[in-house]
């Protein structure tokens, strides 16, 4: 689209603002948008809610999306917040207007059983979605609040008080909602109020309706709401979201070729932003919101909920599409099937995973631990590719450069960034639900990560199935699971497979494994356990209803499995607990770890020998700074005292 038309476009929607935001914007009716808000080459995008939607006959698909003309009282479709910090932002996603319908929603909140109207925002087109920012919320209460559209519709939930004084954090793992299963979702929403999880994360493919990302938003909304209104929310878009196959940002170049392998994005920017401002918007701020090429946003944050401080990434936008950069070993650019080849020949310098400035977002985030006593990792999808079989049974496909196990040399160095706060990783995408443990140098020396599966699996199955049909080395002991233990992925990655919930049956819709995860973080034994649950299982029939292999708990500590070699000075805090200890090496600079650590002593411990340095502090490790120490065996050390106040 030229600059001459984005003028135009910034210009309408600063006019139906200036409209929605007058004294008198109830009483005049709003002028029509434009038909086609992304040109008419892309003619087809949002149809269902832009042009005279509500003239347009319904969908000629198998599977049609709701209808977007509902009843007038109806039209705030929900609405998803989260708050950090003082801050609270709300989305409230919005049905499309007819012309003659204000631009505005309004946010109210009840105190003392009165409604109290807090801040109004014009109703943004193309998306329809609405915006609030709230500075200096109280997190320490709970507070109802509804959204209020015109003079009838409205949609109410509640803003929950962040649970800092649970011991235990739930968190429901999701993603990937298959659009071919239309209408509700009841037999997950049943479940998730039982087990009224703290966090909501959807980790992408929210929607598979690529060009009616509206229709299908609204959809996804319809389905979830219910537990979405009363409780924080994380949505973040991936490839299907933005109508790809796959996507490989490139830093928001356009993409050119069919299946997108080359890198960048095929439709057009103001697209893409609308999906990104509609599922993420919502989201604290972003660290580093500069745009990336063309003037696509970024979101790519952290958001604490009750102790526990979630790094949310974005590891989509900025990784190198595999076409005309690697040579090609398979039907297409990104499937490798070529059992000689060597995976050194893929891992090219200056590929790239995360980049630099989601690098330097890690490296911030791992210093900083305000109001968190232990961390994680969100992303899309996984560092690896634990999967063997793609579509159907009879497809193995040796490595697939769509998950984040390629680039390998950029995805051990997220994986380093990761280990050293000894955070989980938790994401969707793969349709395969699996716990894998990650090696960066050794099996086993990286972080734990769990795979949610498919919440509808109707799209694209996916199975671990070793082609020699045998555990690797080191199983799981008494594990009801033929395969797993030690294994290397087809890119060269070591991972140790823990558990996988393979399909049985992708024809029956009881037999697809798909479903969600619940993670609970034990703040006070600082542990991780993860849970597996099927679709349509009874939470109430406790753990034995779980895909066999779960639920698998871990210690928090475990996240870095590098053997320790040597140890410095036992560390004694007077006057403070639980502080934040740095240990750094001094001969390369390389930081080993940041963490929070329990009660009144710890011993840190290095994995070479050599002289660090250690630095601590109550939340930052700033305040005390022990220069030189040498590592030494366990015993031969001598406590060193560190004072506070």
């Amino acid at each position: 689209m030229n600059q001459t038309r984005r003028f135009f476009l910034k210009l309408a929607a600063l006019c139906c603002w200036w409209r929605s935001a007058s004294p008198s914007a109830n009483a005049a009716p709003a002028s029509a948008e434009p038909p086609l808000p992304f040109g008419s080459e892309f003619a087809n995008l949002d149809s269902c809610a832009v042009g005279q939607w509500w003239n347009k006959p319904k969908p000629k698909v198998a599977n049609p999306p709701p209808p977007m003309d509902v009843p007038r009282n109806e039209v705030v479709a929900f609405a998803l917040y989260t708050h950090d910090r003082g801050v609270l932002k709300l989305t409230a996603q919005l049905y499309p207007l007819k012309p003659d319908e204000v631009r505005e929603a309004r946010l109210e909140f009840q105190r003392d059983g009165k409604w109290t109207e807090a801040a109004k925002s014009p109703v943004l087109f193309p998306g329809w979605s609405a915006h609030f920012r709230l500075e200096n919320w109280d997190d320490t209460e709970d507070v109802p609040y509804r959204v209020r559209h015109a003079d009838e519709a409205l949609f109410e939930g509640l803003i929950r008080r962040d649970p800092r004084d649970k011991p235990v954090i739930v968190v429901a793992n999701m993603s990937c909602n298959s659009s071919r299963t239309t209408g509700l979702r009841p037999e997950i929403i049943d479940n998730l109020k039982m087990q009224d999880p703290d966090l909501l994360f959807f980790a992408g493919d929210q929607t598979y309706r690529h060009t009616e990302h509206t229709a299908g938003w609204i959809e996804f909304g319809l389905q979830f709401r219910e537990v979405i209104r009363d409780r924080p929310t994380i949505t973040i878009p991936d490839d299907h979201d933005v109508g790809h196959p796959n996507l490989w940002g490139e830093n928001g170049k356009r993409s050119k070729i069919s299946g997108n392998a080359d890198g960048g994005y095929f439709y057009p920017v103001e697209y893409v932003n609308l999906v990104q401002r509609a599922q993420t918007w919502h989201l604290p701020d972003p660290v580093d919101p500069a745009p990336v090429e063309r003037g696509i946003t970024v979101y790519f944050t952290r958001l604490r909920v009750g102790g526990i401080d979630f790094a949310i990434l974005e590891d989509r936008k900025f990784k190198t599409g595999p076409a005309g950069k690697i040579p090609q070993m398979g039907p297409r650019p990104d499937h490798i099937n070529d059992p000689k080849y060597d995976p050194k020949t893929i891992d090219l310098p200056g590929l790239e995973l995360l980049g630099e400035r989601q690098h330097k977002f890690l490296q911030n985030w791992s210093e900083d631990w305000t109001g968190a006593a232990v961390k994680a990792v969100l992303s899309q999808t996984a560092f690896c590719g634990a999967v063997h079989m793609h579509g159907k049974r009879s497809d193995r496909l040796l490595a697939d450069l769509d998950c984040n196990g390629w680039p390998q040399t950029a995805r051990n160095k997220a994986l380093a960034e990761i280990r050293r706060v000894q955070a989980v990783h938790l994401c969707g995408d793969q349709h395969l639900a699996v716990v894998v443990k990650h090696g960066i140098n050794e099996f086993g020396d990286g972080p734990y990560a769990f795979t949610s599966p498919a919440l509808v699996n109707t799209i694209y199955g996916r199975w671990w199935h070793p082609l020699d049909e045998q555990p690797g080395p080191n199983p799981v002991a008494n594990s009801p699971l033929p395969w797993t233990g030690d294994f290397q992925d087809g890119l060269g990655n070591k991972i140790s497979m823990l558990a996988y919930a393979n399909p049985q049956n992708i024809a029956d819709e009881r037999q697809r494994s798909d479903g969600y995860g619940i993670v609970r973080f034990d703040k006070q034994k600082r542990q991780v356990t993860f849970e597996c649950w099927p679709r349509f299982a009874d939470a109430k029939e406790g753990d034995q209803a779980q895909f066999a292999g779960w639920p698998i708990t871990i210690a928090a500590a475990d996240n870095d499995g590098r053997k320790p070699v040597a140890w410095l000075p036992k560390l004694v805090f007077e006057k403070m607990q639980d502080p934040v200890v740095q240990v750094i090496e001094d001969k390369t600079g390389e930081v080993l770890y940041t963490l929070r650590v329990p009660g009144e002593s710890y011993q840190p411990p290095v994995f070479a020998a050599g002289e660090y340095t250690v630095k601590v502090g109550r939340d930052r490790p700033s305040q005390f700074l022990l220069k030189g120490i040498k590592g030494e065996p366990r015993d031969a050390t001598k406590p060193i005292s560190v004072k506070f106040g």
